[in-house]
């Protein structure tokens, strides 16, 4: 677990924008992201202009980003984003299990790639991780990929 020094050693909290276009959605990734001490939801959005107007005023340290959102093309908005903001780091949220959509979010420049069924138990990591510069990818969807490559390498 990686821990996010402040000023005079105590603990600074990591800023989180919410986005999804789904309210209720929202509203249950904050009451899991504020259980976490060393969080705050600085913003939430609903579409895609609406991100990149909180990215722009709020530069947070992560972006929750659902994967299909209204607005644009999410996966368009990921690269203007990290050049928005580029401390700002992003995990994709979504219900897509495909090895594709994987890959296309890694490529757009998301750290984080968690499933919205595993998100109760796998946000909070998730956004440490990318906080910290690191990868974060939902084990099932790993698993998938490892499968795919498998399956596709030429075997010896």
């Amino acid at each position: 677990m990686t821990s996010h020094q402040g000023s005079a050693g105590e603990q600074r909290q990591l800023r989180i924008i919410l986005a999804d276009d789904h309210r209720v959605v929202r509203r249950g990734l904050q009451m899991v992201l504020d259980a976490e001490p060393d969080f705050t939801v600085v913003d939430q959005a609903g579409d895609v202009d609406a991100v990149h107007s909180s990215v722009r005023e709020h530069r947070p340290d992560v972006l929750v980003l659902d994967l299909n959102m209204p607005g644009g093309s999410v996966l368009d908005a990921i690269p203007r984003l990290r050049a928005e903001s580029p401390a700002t780091q992003i995990v994709v949220l979504t219900m897509e299990t495909s090895p594709a959509a994987v890959r296309a979010v890694r490529e757009a420049g998301a750290l984080g790639f968690v499933l919205k069924d595993a998100a109760d138990s796998e946000l909070a990591d998730a956004v440490r991780r990318v906080a910290a510069g690191e990868r974060y990818l939902n084990r099932r969807m790993a698993s998938k990929l490892i499968a795919e490559r498998i399956r596709t390498e030429p075997s010896d």
